[in-house]
């Protein structure tokens, strides 16, 4: 599965397309020069239980680590995969998060 990201001025998403249609999509915002903040997440669900949300996360933090950038998440989905997974704590500090 090929995650593309796109970032047009201070906005951005990692998605992935299926015959020119998106099915899995995270929205993100760069509210200043070093915070890469997570504000939704949507997959398909005939995608559903493949592990495409968890996908979409790893692709923000490898770029926020290419970036500099620090991750923080609003969106529910993308906190609680950020919370479990200790790999991602180079970027991702939950006690920083709030």
């Amino acid at each position: 599965m090929h995650i593309k990201q796109e970032t047009i001025d201070k906005t951005g998403r990692f998605y992935v397309e299926d015959n020119e249609c998106t099915i899995a999509e995270m929205d993100y915002q760069l509210p200043d020069k070093n915070t890469l903040l997570i504000v939704h997440t949507e997959v398909n669900e005939s995608l559903g239980g493949k592990g495409v949300g968890k996908q979409l996360v790893a692709a923000a933090v490898d770029y926020a680590r290419e970036n500099s950038l620090v991750i923080k998440a609003t969106c529910p989905f993308a906190k609680k995969v950020l919370d479990i997974t200790p790999e991602f704590a180079d970027v991702y500090n939950a006690e920083k998060n709030n």
